[in-house]
């Protein structure tokens, strides 16, 4: 039963891709003060939701999965690179 209510409280790949890109469009349009980027990201974002059926088949095949792990650890790295870039700003 627990585990029915886990996958009804994370968003599907599609969904949870829409956010992402949405949160990209979002720094990176305050980044470079760029409206257009913003908005170009959030209408990538829903186009990948729209597909998202056919998207969440894609997550099951391997070699997607591993494109996606790629991508997963690109994007942690430069997360972790910024959160360092900043933490070495601050005031000692």
């Amino acid at each position: 039963m627990e585990e029915n209510n886990k996958h009804t409280c994370e968003p599907r790949p599609g969904e949870s891709l829409k956010q992402m890109f949405i949160a990209f469009g979002d720094a990176f349009s305050e980044v470079f003060n760029d409206p257009e980027l913003k908005a170009k990201a959030k209408d990538f974002g829903e186009a990948a939701t729209e597909s998202a059926q056919q998207l969440g088949r894609r997550f099951k095949d391997d070699d997607v999965k591993e494109r996606f792990r790629k991508a997963g650890e690109a994007a942690e790295t430069f997360g972790k690179s910024v959160a360092e870039y900043f933490k070495s700003d601050k005031p000692k």
